[in-house]
Parts: structure tokens; sequence; C-alpha cells
């Protein structure tokens, strides 16, 4: 008898460095329980293709225009994703961030195939206030509205994101919605330290593109202004500038650097290493976040954390137990959050334990993967 053809899975994305960063565990507990994995995305770079390879993905390209909107060339992505489907007899469509989701989901309904869409967050879209950007919220609530109507299940990584897609009118009341806390994290991978401190020499940690809706500005600006106080405190940034519009800017950054306000670290791929050798972790977006991935790694090791009282980041902390909540966009509220590390060192220990707990009981990256494999086992 012929043996039975393995489920297959393609996963969607638009930027095919997140399969490796973001997805490596989900890729493989899928893997692990008898799915074949195909990853889709554009521009696949040798190093991530061959990493995927060596797993037993297989690795396959499509058009996508990561930003605008051009009618004629998102006709194109839809009919690559359909022919993929088509031709790799896929089980079972699985994409993420925006665009993958909503062509991935038209694609899906041309063929029949099951879809389940991963929310990661809002992004660009729903987190600025221009005529520009409202016009292209609006369009981008019309194809969400169309796309996702036939999805199996639409699994979220906050609640606010569901309330916001409800109140839009995006989502119908009959829709099979679920919510899992960010992508998880990898306990082992960031392993606990323990924090003693008790001198006055802290190290506040930034660690995200930069661009002024992640914060990177107001880090700056609150460095700038507690430095003269506190000469002994060290605020340290690591990311990339890019080509965005809303990156902040270099020269600001590398002045700064020079007159030893901040430390610039640039882009790292070992961010742990510069995670454990600091003190408090500073995240001061207004970004439309699923789960910032940072501060999971933050939290995993053991640090407390200053963010913003916003969606997807407000679930990271327990307020004033194992880090401090401060509204998006005021200043003089995040300084406050940092000068209270500065003013009272002992408490990093105690806050940084409990952040590893909190990782522990809510973040795992196994619970995570188990729930987002139950409702695909359920949809299959």
């Amino acid at each position: 008898m012929p043996s039975k053809k393995c489920p297959s899975i393609l996963i969607l994305c638009s930027l095919d460095q997140s399969l490796i960063s973001f997805r490596l565990d989900m890729i493989k507990s899928f893997m692990a329980n008898g799915y074949k994995v195909f990853a889709g995305a554009p521009n696949f770079q040798d190093n991530t293709s061959q990493a995927l390879s060596d797993l037993g993905v297989v690795t396959i390209e499509f058009p996508l225009q990561r930003t605008g909107l051009n009618p004629w060339k998102d006709l194109l992505s839809v009919l690559k994703i359909r022919n993929i489907i088509i031709k790799n007899e896929i089980d079972l469509l699985f994409p993420y961030t925006i665009k993958p989701v909503i062509y991935g989901s038209l694609a899906g309904r041309f063929t029949g195939t099951p879809v389940i869409s991963l929310i990661t967050g809002l992004g660009f879209t729903f987190s600025k206030s221009s005529i520009k950007a409202r016009v292209l919220q609006k369009v981008t609530e019309v194809l969400y509205k169309l796309a996702l109507s036939k999805n199996n299940a639409i699994i979220f990584q906050n609640s606010d994101d569901v309330a916001l897609f409800r109140e839009k009118g995006i989502l119908n009341k009959n829709q099979n919605t679920h919510i899992v806390d960010g992508s998880g994290i990898h306990l082992e991978r960031y392993p606990f330290r323990e924090n003693n401190k008790v001198s006055d020499k802290i190290i506040f940690v930034f660690v995200a593109r930069l661009i002024r809706e992640k914060g990177a500005d107001l880090f700056m600006d609150a460095a700038q202004k507690l430095k003269t106080e506190f000469p002994k405190a060290e605020f340290h940034i690591i990311g990339n500038i890019d080509n965005s519009p809303s990156s902040i800017s270099p020269n600001r950054l590398s002045e700064l650097n020079e007159r030893k306000i901040i430390t610039y670290h640039g882009f790292k791929k070992n961010v742990e290493n510069y995670l454990t050798n600091s003190d408090v972790f500073v995240l001061p977006t207004y970004y439309r976040e699923g789960i910032p991935r940072s501060i999971l790694e933050a939290l995993s090791i053991g640090m407390p954390i200053i963010t913003t009282n916003t969606p997807g980041c407000k679930e990271t902390v327990l307020r004033n137990e194992n880090g401090i909540l401060v509204e998006p966009k005021q200043l003089n509220e995040l300084i406050l959050g940092i000068r209270f590390f500065l003013e009272n060192p002992a408490a990093i220990g105690p806050m940084g334990n409990r952040s590893r707990k909190l990782a522990e009981k809510r973040f795992n990256v196994d619970i995570i993967n188990d729930m987002i494999l139950k409702i695909i086992n359920n949809n299959l």
C-alpha cells in the first residue's frame, strides 16, 4: 500500500529572516508533529534558505511589494501564491504579517485551501494618524475584511487587536478567533541570570529598529536629561537604522554616542549577551505590536521592564511587580520610570526574578506552539 502523505503547511511571510528569528521553534514543532513544511517569502537570502533547507523545509519565493499598494503587482502576488498551493498540493496556509495574510487568504479562497492567519500586531498602518495613514488604514480594513471572512481561524497576539478588528467591522461575530501570548520565547536560549545590583552604575538597554514609533528618540531624550544628574548611569542602544521615513536622525545618534550620553552598538545578532550584561530593559514604543520579541527576551533573562501601556506591551508587565508601565509619548513618565531604578537599585533583582517567572508561566514558546498546533489540528 502507498504510504500516507504527510499533511503540508505553507507558511507565508514578507521577510525571510523572520522565519529564523521568530518562527523557527514553531516550524520545528510543526515538523515534529508530522507536518511537511513549506516556507514562502520574497527574496530568500542564501543563509536563511540554507538554514531552513537543512531542517527539511522547502523554501519558495513569491513576488511581494512590501510597502504601498499596486493593484497589478498585488494581483500577481495572489496568483503566484495560488499556483504554489496547487503545484505543491498544500493542505493548509499559515500566513503572517499584513500582505501575506491578505494575499494568502485570497489565494486560499480561490483554491479551497484552509487558511489560519496569524495577526502579529498592526504595525505602521494603525500607528500613525496622518491623512495618508488614515486612507491606507481604511483600504487595509476593507482588504482585511474581504480576506479574513473565509479563514478557518484567526490567531491574534493580544486582546486589543481582536477588539479593534471587531470595532472596525473587519471580523463578524461568528469568526473563529484565538489569542496567544506573542511568539513565545525559548527559555533555555535566554537563560535566567540573577542580578543583585546595589550600586548606582545602572545599565539601561533599548533593543529595536531605530524608528520614532519604537521610542528610540524618547529613550535618547531621557538619557540626555538624566545623564548629568546620574553620570554613572549607562544608556545602551542596539538596533539598525533603515530606510523608513520614521527612522531617527543618524547625526543625532552619532553625536550622543560621541558625547557618551548613549552607547550605540548597531545591529547585533547575539542580543542575549548584551541583555545579560545590562540591568533594565526599556522600550517606550507606540508602534502597534503583537508582543515585542525583545521584551520577551529580557523577561526570560530576568530583567525589569519599562515599556508603554499599549497593546502588546502592557501584557508583559505586572505593574510595579516586574516593571513599570508608562503612557506612550510621555517623556516625563519615561524619565520617572528610569529614575525609579536609579534611585532604587535594590529593586532590580526582585523585579527581574518576577520577570523570569512571568516568562516561564505565560510566554514559554512550548506553551505558545502547543496552542497553535491544537488550532491547526482542529482545522485540518
